[in-house]
């Protein structure tokens, strides 16, 4: 699945002359936390977030900082500082950095991106324009909505098959050891056997055996012995 797939497309967007308190407004009448700042053409200047909004003169909020931190803040800092809790437009309080991703872009690297930059949600473009966003709440909405496989709706692989398909994804996981994991599969059924070094291996067994197209349940009997016992 891409972007396109899963984006909000009827984004609410704001001007860099759109006053902070209309911002404001807009968050609570659309329910959102956050808004993309373009320009006459639609392309993206920045992004005005809950968090863009914490810190007012208006509520009395204004970031203090300890004196001793003020007193090796830079003028550039205490500048900026004034201008988020004083400034009057989007333009004054947005992030200029914004991130963004195309139409075509897969959703594994969308998520990615926004574990990586620690970001709520990504503006997506055509041609430099916003024509859509996507959240993190997508990506879970997406996942609830994902169909069944294809295996689940055909008719069922054999036994020996979805044994075979275990073994090879263990084999090439790499980690867990050649012969560590035995495995026997009945009506559908998983059944495993063997040691491992770690609770995380002997989890990723098992997550790898409900994986398997056809398993019908994992009767996982795996144990795991301290990591010197390992040792040649």
């Amino acid at each position: 699945m891409k972007a396109l797939d899963v984006m909000t497309s009827k984004v609410v967007t704001v001007a860099p002359d759109t006053s902070v308190t209309e911002v404001a407004k807009l968050f609570l009448r659309h329910r959102l936390s956050a808004v993309p700042v373009v320009d006459g053409e639609k392309r993206v200047l920045g992004m005005v977030s809950e968090g863009d909004l914490l810190h007012r003169a208006e509520t009395d909020t204004e970031l203090q900082r300890p004196w001793w931190l003020s007193m090796i803040a830079g003028a550039e800092d205490l500048a900026r500082d004034y201008i988020k809790s004083h400034g009057q437009h989007a333009a004054d309080v947005m992030s200029p950095k914004v991130v963004t991703v195309e139409e075509d872009t897969p959703l594994a690297e969308i998520a990615q991106l926004l574990e990586e930059r620690r970001i709520k949600r990504v503006p997506v473009t055509r041609n430099g324009k916003v024509v859509g966003i996507v959240s993190r709440a997508d990506l879970v909405r997406a996942l609830a909505s994902r169909p069944k496989t294809a295996s689940a709706l055909s008719t069922s692989p054999s036994d020996q098959a979805i044994r075979q398909e275990l073994l090879r994804t263990l084999d090439s996981e790499g980690w867990t050891r050649p012969n560590e994991i035995n495995v026997i599969v009945t009506d559908g059924v998983i059944h495993m056997w063997g040691v491992v070094e770690s609770d995380e291996i002997r989890k990723a067994v098992r997550v790898a055996a409900e994986n398997v197209p056809g398993a019908r349940r994992v009767e996982s009997h795996v144990g795991r012995v301290p990591a010197w016992a390992f040792v040649d």
